[in-house]
């Protein structure tokens, strides 16, 4: 069962999430908040999966929320949410820990497929969505790059550059002559080595660094 923590300002938007995942024989809404520091006091006692975070709210909006989440020990998976398809809100969201962002009107088979996907350990954001994204929020001047990359190898580092043009794994083993399989492996060896939770973190990473 997915346990799914619901935080938005607005009541009615919390009811129609609340309807539509406990709708799923998979899934059972565990908890509701208004704002993010309400959110972060019943997650505290609240076991949670994934959590639908808006990101604009007053007293705490999903950004310093996500934040202070992912500050914690084994935090849920955050999935924000937003009116907005580019919002500087949403960048600064998953520069925070979220695994990825989805619109309000998205539909409600998009959702729950999110949700799952979440779940799992996956990004539901396309990196060629979050490449956009990115492309039209001003990133903070890089002087230096971070010191993590130098501990790549030479096969990791072009793997993390087709990651960041938002190639799939089937995209960059044509790409670099490897085995799906072995495609894997190297994402898995960067998510490591960057310390990053996922593909997103991964485009976000290489565009602050001005690899892409």
């Amino acid at each position: 069962m997915i346990r799914v923590f619901l935080v938005d300002d607005q009541a009615l938007v919390r009811a129609g999430l609340k309807l539509v995942v406990d709708s799923q024989p998979d899934m059972e809404v565990v908890g509701e908040a208004s704002d993010g520091r309400e959110a972060l006091e019943a997650l505290a006692v609240t076991t949670t999966d994934v959590v639908l975070m808006d990101v604009r709210m007053p007293e705490l909006d999903g950004v310093a929320a996500t934040a202070r989440l992912h500050e914690r020990p084994d935090p849920p998976r955050v999935l924000v949410l937003t009116t907005f398809d580019v919002d500087e809100y949403v960048f600064s969201a998953l520069r925070a820990g979220a695994s990825g962002f989805l619109l309000k009107d998205a539909e409600p088979e998009e959702l729950l497929a999110a949700v799952r996907a979440i779940a799992a350990g996956d990004a539901v954001v396309a990196p060629s969505a979050t490449r956009r994204l990115l492309e039209q929020v001003e990133l903070p001047g890089a002087t230096t790059k971070d010191p993590r990359l130098q501990a790549l190898t030479e096969r990791e580092h072009a793997v993390l550059l087709a990651v960041a043009r938002g190639a799939s794994n089937a995209e960059i083993g044509a790409e670099l002559f490897m085995a799906p399989a072995t495609v894997k492996t190297h994402v898995g060896r960067l998510l490591a080595k960057l310390e990053a939770r996922d593909r997103v973190q991964l485009v976000i990473l290489a565009y602050e660094n001005r690899l892409v």
